[in-house]
This record gives structure tokens, sequence and C-alpha cells, in this order.
């Protein structure tokens, strides 16, 4: 829902988070996990907001911030974001109401609060969050649809994706923050006039900008989440990058799937930006005039509109 953290007319005392343009005024409000580079510190939570980081360690410090939030600043301010991930939205909100009520223009707090500032170029990142497991998913039609190209450029779209989503499980351990290096892989491919495959390093290195979506409170076992519930469950997204060995992928994945040629790196964005932050912007789901309706367990409330 909108709230007053969302006011486009806020303004904060960081004065780089005015400049036009700037991925992170005091509407946005991100979440990582960082240390200043080349330090032995260890790895806290901070909040981007404009061209610095807020770190939460030096900010609880203070004193400044409000008592009622100790909880939600205790798992922000940590080496990973896992803990604050696990609390869910109301907590989430708490924590941003009072981030934004201390870093917007005239907030008493600042002369404290500005000692606890580190510009971004001075920082270096982990993952945001310990991964334990992640599902890659078509994204869209058109992303189904030239995927498809790379391999079967003539096949129909696939009659499966207008019912349920398309995905495989990749490999948690090969997640690094983005920036890391990309070590070309090697595997089998067989050129086209070829019998038998070769060995050796990928021709076809490839990337896909994608959207990572990181999940916060999960469910037991057997218990599914409703359509309606599944956003209360839902962190935040960030960027992500997907790197694919084509050539490697051509060869392996008939009938299984994504093997080697996809599991030797995924980079994310060392920022989370929470869905609360993203709320003005959200809209339905559009639908095409040909497409089925829905089975009953996808018909949320918010999930869809008809139309083009």
């Amino acid at each position: 829902m909108i709230n007053h953290t969302h006011d486009p007319s806020l303004r904060s005392w960081v004065s780089s988070a005015q400049v036009e343009g700037s991925d992170f005024p005091i509407q946005n409000l991100p979440h990582g996990v960082f240390r200043r580079r080349g330090s032995r510190d260890s790895f806290r939570g901070g909040v981007a907001i404009g061209d610095q980081i807020l770190d939460l360690v030096l900010a609880s410090s203070t004193g400044v911030l409000a008592p009622e939030i100790e909880p939600e600043l205790r798992a922000a301010r940590a080496a990973s974001l896992n803990a604050l991930m696990a609390l869910g939205p109301a907590s989430w909100h708490a924590l941003r109401s009072e981030l934004s009520r201390v870093l917007r223009q005239g907030a008493p707090e600042a002369h404290r609060l500005a000692a606890c500032l580190v510009p971004q170029t001075e920082a270096e990142y982990a993952v945001p969050a310990r991964i334990g497991d992640y599902t890659d998913f078509f994204t869209s039609w058109y992303h189904m649809v030239n995927a498809g190209r790379i391999f079967q450029p003539d096949a129909p779209p696939l009659p499966n994706f207008r019912w349920l989503p398309i995905a495989y499980h990749g490999r948690s351990s090969t997640v690094e923050v983005s920036g890391a290096p990309v070590l070309r892989p090697h595997g089998q491919t067989r050129p086209p006039a070829n019998d038998a495959p070769v060995f050796g390093p990928t021709k076809r290195l490839d990337y896909e900008v994608e959207l990572g979506i990181w999940i916060g409170p999960g469910n037991q076992r057997g218990r599914p989440i409703g359509i309606d519930e599944a956003q209360n469950h839902v962190f935040g997204i960030s960027l992500l990058n997907d790197w694919s060995a084509r050539d490697v992928q051509a060869w392996e994945s008939m009938p299984l799937g994504p093997f080697l040629a996809k599991n030797f790196l995924t980079t994310v964005s060392p920022w989370v930006v929470t869905l609360e932050a993203l709320a003005p912007y959200r809209c339905a789901l559009p639908r095409g005039v040909d497409d089925p309706p829905p089975l009953p367990h996808l018909r949320g409330l918010y999930a869809f509109s008809s139309g083009t």
C-alpha cells in the first residue's frame, strides 16, 4: 500500500539523493551487505541513500533510532539479510518507516547519522543473503519465445507457458555478487559437422539481465501459500545476471534441460529493493484476449487483468 514513505516530495539531508536520475532517492532505501574496501572489517548490513551507504552497525550505536525497531535493526545490520527477510511485512515496514524519518530533510538525527555514512565508491559487497536454493523462471512470454529461438528457431511456443511457470532449479553455490570474475567454463559441444562431441572452452558465453526475487518467510512442507498471500512472503527484488554457455547447453540439455551450461555462475546486485518501495509502480499482469483463464488456484485478487 502507498504510504508516507512513497511521498514524491520527500527530500533527504543526504544531498546526492536529490540528484536527478539517482537510483537511490529517499523513496527507495534498498538493503545490502558491505564493508569498507580493503578492510578486514566484518560484513554488515547497510541501506543505500544517494551515493552513500548508511552503516546500520554505526547507526545503531548512535542511539537515535527508535528503540521499538531494535529487533528489526538487529536483523538488518547482520552479515546477511536472512533474519531480516524472515521477519515479515509488518517488521519490514516499521524499519523502512523509521529510516525514512531519520533520513529526510530536517530530521534532528541528521548530524549524528552523517558520521555513519560510507561512500559507495569505498565499499565492497557480499551476496545480500545466504541462498539455500533458487529456481530460474521464464519471466515473460517474450523471454520464453526468445530463449526457444536460440535452440529451435522453427519450433512453436511452448504450450504449457500459458498455464504454469516454466522453471528449473539452479546451483546456489555459484551465486556471487555483481562484479565477480567470470571464468569461461569448459564442456562438451558438438559442432554441426561432427558425429562425436568435443571438449573445450565455451565459444558462446552469454548473459541475460533478469529479475531476482528474494523470499522472506517460508512455509511448512506440504502447506501451500495461497496466491493472495504470496506477496507477504516476498521481501524484495534485485537485478540478476544469468550466465550461460550456450553451445554446451544445446548439446547437454536434451531432454532434461539445463545442467553444467547454466550452473557455473549467477551474479546478483548487492542491493535488494523492498517490495514496499515498489508499491507505486505495481500494476496487474496483463493477459491477452486469446490467453486461457488461469486455473482456480492462480486466480489471485491482484494477480491478473484482462486486455493486452
